[in-house]
């Protein structure tokens, strides 16, 4: 029983090895699924980046930051 389970995964490991070099094809992370894409793009130029304002800033989290202590009443245990 144990010599079958080997013998599988062992097959499975040859057929994943297999996979990954690319004798089935290439992968679908191989090359540019839209390589035209930035062609299609309209009126790119347009896009502005803006700096965020500091009202727009107060709502947002501030990353690295220690976080706030919130205050806890705690009594003496008896």
């Amino acid at each position: 029983m144990l010599r079958w389970l080997i013998a599988i995964l062992f097959f499975a490991n040859l057929l994943a090895f297999v996979a990954v070099r690319g004798v089935f094809g290439p992968t679908p992370t191989a090359g540019g699924r839209e390589p035209n894409h930035l062609n299609r793009q309209i009126h790119p130029e347009w896009l502005k980046v803006q700096p965020v304002t500091a009202s727009e800033a107060a709502d947002q989290a501030v990353v690295g930051a220690p976080t706030p202590s919130v205050p806890i009443a705690a009594s003496a245990l008896q």
